[in-house]
C-alpha cells in the first residue's frame, strides 16, 4: 500500500499535464477558429483581446509555438504514465491487471480531457476562451521564441534529406473538378446543378464589376445620422442601408437591414459598417476576396475620376454564383435581358452585357471600353443617348426605342447570323 500511496506526486504531476495539453488544445481550436469579423473586434477590444489579435498576426509562429509546447506537454506525460505503470506492475500489491488498466485509462483520459472536451468547447465559446487563453498563450509563444530557429532548420532539413523532389501539385482546371463532381455523386440532376455553380464561379474572374454592379440610379443613399422614419417602413432597393460621408454623396458604411433583430430608431446607421471601394474595371472575384478579407457585404465601383457609380453586394455575388442563368436585368428590373420580338429583332435592356449577347448567338464581339449595351450605344455615339439612336457592335445593331426617367434604356437589337438556315437561336 505504501508503494502505491508514493505514486501520488507522479499522479498529480500527470493531472497537471492534462491541463497544460487542454489548454494548447483549446487555444488553438479557439484562436484559429475566429472569423475576420472577430478578429476585428478584437483589436479594439479588452487588453487580453488585443493580445490575442496580436497573436493572430503572426498564425505561423502561433501555431508552431502551440504545437510545440503541447509535444512537448504529451511527451513527458505519456513518459511518467509509463513510469507509473512499471512501478506498479514492480508492487507485489498491484497485480498484474492495474498497470494495464492504468495505461489504459491514461491514453482513453488526455484524449478526452485535452484533446476532445477542450476543442469541443472552444467551438462553442471560441471568444470567450480566447479571451480566458490569450495572455498566457502569449507568454508561451514568448518562451517558445528561442527554438523556433532549430525547428524551421530541421525542417527545411528533412525537406531536403527525405523529400528532395517534393514539388507542389499544380492548381486544378476547371475540367478536373467538373470530373470530380461527376465521380462523387450518381444522380445527374445534382451534377448539372453542382457543375453549373462550379462554371458560375469560376466566370467571377471574367465578370467586371461594372458588369454586375447595381447603378447609382437603382439604389439610395442617406445622409447620418439616419432615422428608421426616413425608411418609410420598408427595405431600401438594395437591401442595404448605405451611409454618405457627412456632407457628400459618396457611400462610407452600410449595413444589410434584413440581418438585423433591433435597430436605434433614431440613429440606425451607427450599426453600419466601412464599404470597400475597387475600380470599375475590377472583377467581381477580387471584390469578393476583398470583401470577405475586410468582413463587409458592400463594394463601391468608383470610375477614373474617383466618383462612385455604383455598388456590389454580397448578394449579388451569391446570386451570380449560384443562380443557374444570372441576369442583372432580372434581378434589378424583373425584365428578362433578351426578349424575341420578331424575325431577326429582339428587345434588350440597356443593362444587358456583350458577353450574354455573345454567348447566348455563338458571336464574337469587338473589345470595347465598356460591356454592357448602354454603354456601348452612348460610347458609340460620344453623347447621353436618346430615343431613335442607332449604333453598331460587331454582328449586332442596336436602336433605342425608350429610356425612362429612371434612365432604363430598352433598345431593340437587329441581328442575322450568317448561316444557311438565315435564322438566329430563339
Amino acid at each position: 500500500m505504501n508503494s502505491l500511496l508514493e505514486l501520488w506526486p507522479w499522479l498529480l504531476a500527470m493531472v497537471v499535464l492534462i491541463g497544460l495539453s487542454a489548454f494548447f488544445s483549446g487555444s488553438e481550436a479557439a484562436l484559429f477558429l475566429l472569423r475576420v469579423g472577430d478578429r476585428r473586434r478584437l483589436e479594439s477590444g479588452t487588453t487580453a483581446q488585443r493580445v490575442a489579435a496580436q497573436l493572430l498576426r503572426q498564425p505561423d509562429r502561433l501555431l508552431s509555438a502551440v504545437l510545440f509546447w503541447n509535444l512537448v506537454v504529451n511527451v513527458i506525460y505519456f513518459a511518467l504514465s509509463s513510469a507509473v505503470a512499471l512501478r506498479m506492475q514492480n508492487s507485489p500489491q498491484a497485480g498484474q491487471v492495474l498497470p494495464l488498466a492504468f495505461a489504459f485509462g491514461s491514453l482513453i483520459t488526455i484524449i478526452f480531457c485535452s484533446e476532445m472536451l477542450p476543442k469541443s468547447l472552444a467551438v462553442i465559446r471560441p471568444m470567450t476562451v480566447t479571451r480566458m487563453v490569450s495572455i498566457p498563450l502569449s507568454l508561451s509563444v514568448r518562451a517558445a521564441d528561442p527554438v523556433m530557429p532549430l525547428l524551421r532548420g530541421a525542417t527545411l532539413l528533412s525537406r531536403r534529406l527525405v523529400w528532395p523532389g517534393f514539388q507542389p501539385e499544380p492548381y486544378m482546371e476547371l475540367g478536373d473538378l467538373e470530373r470530380a463532381i461527376q465521380i462523387s455523386s450518381q444522380d445527374q440532376g445534382i451534377i448539372e446543378q453542382e457543375t453549373a455553380v462550379l462554371r458560375n464561379i469560376v466566370r467571377l474572374s471574367d465578370i467586371r464589376i461594372d458588369e454586375w454592379m447595381r447603378p447609382r440610379t437603382q439604389f439610395q443613399v442617406f445622409q447620418p445620422p439616419v432615422s428608421l422614419d426616413q425608411l418609410g417602413g420598408s427595405l431600401t432597393p438594395s437591401g442595404y442601408l448605405l451611409v454618405s460621408e457627412p456632407g457628400s454623396d459618396e457611400i462610407e458604411n452600410a449595413f444589410r437591414l434584413d440581418s438585423v433583430t433591433q435597430l436605434n430608431h433614431d440613429s440606425i446607421d451607427t450599426q453600419a459598417r466601412p464599404v470597400i471601394y475597387l475600380p470599375w474595371k475590377a472583377t467581381v472575384a477580387d471584390a469578393l476576396e476583398q470583401m470577405s478579407r475586410e468582413g463587409c457585404e458592400v463594394t463601391a465601383a468608383v470610375n477614373e475620376f474617383g466618383e462612385t457609380i455604383g455598388i456590389l453586394t454580397i448578394k449579388d455575388i451569391l446570386e451570380a454564383v449560384f443562380v443557374n442563368e444570372p441576369s442583372r436585368t432580372k434581378r434589378l428590373l424583373d425584365l428578362n435581358p433578351i426578349q424575341r420580338i420578331a424575325p431577326h429583332r429582339w428587345a434588350v435592356s440597356g443593362m444587358t452585357s456583350l458577353r450574354r449577347l455573345a454567348r447566348r448567338f455563338g458571336e464574337q464581339v469587338p473589345e470595347t471600353r465598356s460591356v454592357t449595351v448602354a454603354g456601348v450605344i452612348q460610347e458609340s455615339l460620344q453623347r447621353l443617348a436618346r430615343p431613335g439612336d442607332r449604333c453598331q457592335c460587331g454582328p449586332f445593331k442596336f436602336e433605342v426605342r425608350e429610356i425612362s426617367p429612371g434612365g432604363t434604356m430598352l433598345v431593340e437589337l437587329h441581328y442575322e447570323p450568317d448561316t444557311g438556315t438565315g435564322e438566329a437561336p430563339a
